[in-house]
């Protein structure tokens, strides 16, 4: 992805912003009920791009946090780009590889970049990366709930919607008997599971009880850092396992999928660290046939955008985790926001960037911190 003509690169800005979440979101790892968004935004010969980094508070899906994040860009990755002509993707990719880790940290500034090279350009984020679809089918992620009866209000509410995959956030004790209640309920949706590295191979007996409920996978039961465990699960499942945390760069989902620890990959741009890695993910599953999906990070409609983007390419032939605006948000961050029609698809912008207008007042109105970094 080579740019009309090299860009200098002249700031960078860090945003935190603040959003309510509508109600609490809770996965085996903990809860949340706001989200504090990190915002990337890049400038070059007066022209801006906006990414996003997807990292939490606190170090409990990745090792990154947004006070990691926000010391790796302001004090590594923003000084080793900024006041340099960039001619391509690949050349930005290659100056960041120099800093081990902080893939999220990586991401916000490649998607930063690629906005503004979309920008620069006059095309849509989609275009420039090679996606061919107008419109992205979508699923909805459910977080636990004190009740079979409460996620099942829930169901039917997404359902109603249009959405068409639903995921149930799993963890030992909120399970098997909860997942069987929503198959017995719901006997032909298109069904997973996630459990977020809440289990181990002790619990195999477990989670071989699942298969009977018709899954199309189970999301990462086991560690987030694991392959070879994950592949031997998979040999004693006849349900599909699908790999999210444990696939940090193309090299681990290269390796995953060479010793069968999974037969489906989930896609997280922010996870895999930027367009760069996700590409070539991409075509590795694309080249072997292996179904791939766009996961979410709880975006706000910056992130949600470029996921759009990224689900557009033709190798992404499930529903991934995107929702509109407004499944986690009352306002978003983007105008006009994210929405889900009622066929189950959201629509992928054509017009230059990532599509959506930022509403600067508004993050202005919900910033907690911003910091300039400049050559």
């Amino acid at each position: 992805m080579a740019t009309p003509a090299p860009l200098r690169l002249d700031a960078l800005e860090l945003r935190l912003v603040r959003l309510p979440l509508l109600e609490p979101f809770e996965v085996s790892f903990g809860r949340l009920d706001t989200r504090l968004v990190f915002l990337v935004r890049l400038w070059a010969g007066g022209h801006s791009g906006w990414g996003e980094c997807v990292a939490f508070e606190a170090p409990l899906f990745s090792y990154e946090t947004v006070g990691t994040a926000l010391h790796v860009l302001r004090d590594f990755l923003g000084p080793a780009v900024l006041g340099r002509p960039v001619g391509s993707l690949a050349e930005l990719g290659a100056r960041l590889a120099a800093f081990r880790g902080h893939p999220m940290a990586k991401a916000g500034l490649e998607l930063a970049f690629v906005d503004l090279v979309a920008r620069v350009r006059g095309v849509s984020v989609s275009r420039l990366v090679g996606g061919t679809r107008r419109a992205v089918e979508v699923g909805v992620s459910l977080g636990l709930q004190p009740s079979v009866d409460a996620l099942d209000e829930r169901v039917n509410r997404f359902l109603a919607l249009g959405y068409r995959r639903i995921k149930v956030k799993i963890k030992p004790g909120a399970d098997v008997a909860v997942v069987s209640e929503i198959r017995r309920r719901h006997p032909s949706i298109r069904l997973s599971v996630d459990a977020n590295a809440a289990y181990t191979l002790a619990d195999a007996d477990r989670l071989r009880q699942l298969d009977a409920c018709g899954l199309l996978m189970i999301e990462q039961p086991l560690a987030h850092d694991d392959l070879l465990d994950h592949a031997r699960l998979q040999q004693g499942l006849a349900t599909a396992l699908c790999l999210d945390e444990s696939l940090t760069g193309y090299d681990r989902a290269r390796q995953a999928l060479e010793i069968g620890a999974c037969r489906i990959v989930n896609m997280k741009i922010g996870r895999v660290g930027g367009y760069g890695e996700a590409l070539r993910i991409h075509d590795l599953c694309a080249s072997r046939g292996v179904p791939l999906w766009c996961g979410g990070m709880l975006e706000s409609g910056i992130g949600r955008a470029h996921n759009v983007a990224l689900a557009s390419l033709p190798g992404f032939t499930l529903p991934g985790d995107i929702s509109a605006s407004r499944r986690y948000f009352e306002r978003d961050v983007i105008v006009p926001p994210v929405e889900v029609a009622s066929d189950g698809t959201v629509a992928v912008p054509d017009t230059p960037g990532i599509g959506f207008e930022v509403d600067v007042d508004f993050l202005e109105s919900r910033t907690e911190r911003v910091e300039r970094v400049e050559p």
